[in-house]
């Protein structure tokens, strides 16, 4: 075996360990909750982390990653997608109106559609380009001033707008306000998928995903459990 093989063998070793006890872990919060462990998608937060340091988990089968900025995603996974064309990528981090166009060449789903602005942008893009993003909400669950997200009261208008420009919204996603107990934000989003007949609730991170699971999480955005702290 070559250094770089036996190097590469090795980094896949490493990231096996913690993807397989999160993979574990998921399937225990979902016997909890009487859910089908298939019902949950587990998105690889790999915002700031080299194409080094993700490809041992796309070897060792993890399929979904989540990154903040479209220029970045751009620059790092042509060549991991061209290797490992099962892969997709979701956009978990806010999204500027002039890069929409960007943003749906590259990514497989958005996470942070947040405002009427964005849903103009995103339906010309769709209709540019050719392809239609699922797409979910991203509720300002907390109401904190300084965190991007629809305000809850404007939901309905904004889910209408989105249905009348065509812009498939999957479900909601939302991120609790730190220090606080997350559980009950957790309920608030699952209500208010409820209430709006959507199916995706995009919550929960390394730290509360099996509290997330509990309330209905379908995608839980796990990044520092995988990868390990940043540097």
């Amino acid at each position: 075996m070559s250094a770089l093989a036996g190097y590469s063998a090795r980094m896949t070793e490493k990231a096996v360990t913690p993807l397989q006890h999160m993979r574990d872990s998921i399937e225990q919060a979902c016997k909890r909750a009487r859910r089908d462990p298939g019902g949950v998608t587990l998105v690889a937060v790999s915002k700031t982390r080299s194409p080094e340091e993700i490809e041992p988990l796309l070897i060792a089968g993890q399929r979904h990653y989540g990154e903040n900025r479209v220029r970045e995603a751009q620059a790092k996974w042509p060549a991991l997608r061209d290797a490992y064309p099962e892969a997709r990528l979701h956009l978990v981090g806010q999204l500027q109106s002039n890069k929409a166009e960007e943003a749906v060449a590259v990514f497989d789903a958005i996470h942070s559609l947040d405002r009427p602005s964005l849903v103009s942008a995103l339906a010309r893009a769709f209709d540019k380009i050719g392809r239609r993003v699922p797409c979910f909400v991203q509720v300002n669950i907390g109401e904190e001033g300084q965190k991007g997200g629809c305000p809850i009261g404007g939901l309905s208008s904004l889910l209408a707008r989105a249905r009348e420009a065509d812009v498939p919204v999957a479900g909601l996603m939302c991120i609790p306000p730190e220090g606080i107990e997350a559980a009950p934000f957790f309920a608030l989003l699952d209500k208010l998928a409820r209430e709006n007949g959507l199916d995706g609730r995009s919550m929960g991170m390394s730290g509360d995903f099996a509290t997330a699971i509990m309330l209905g999480a379908t995608h839980v955005r796990v990044g520092t459990a995988l990868f390990g702290p940043r540097a």
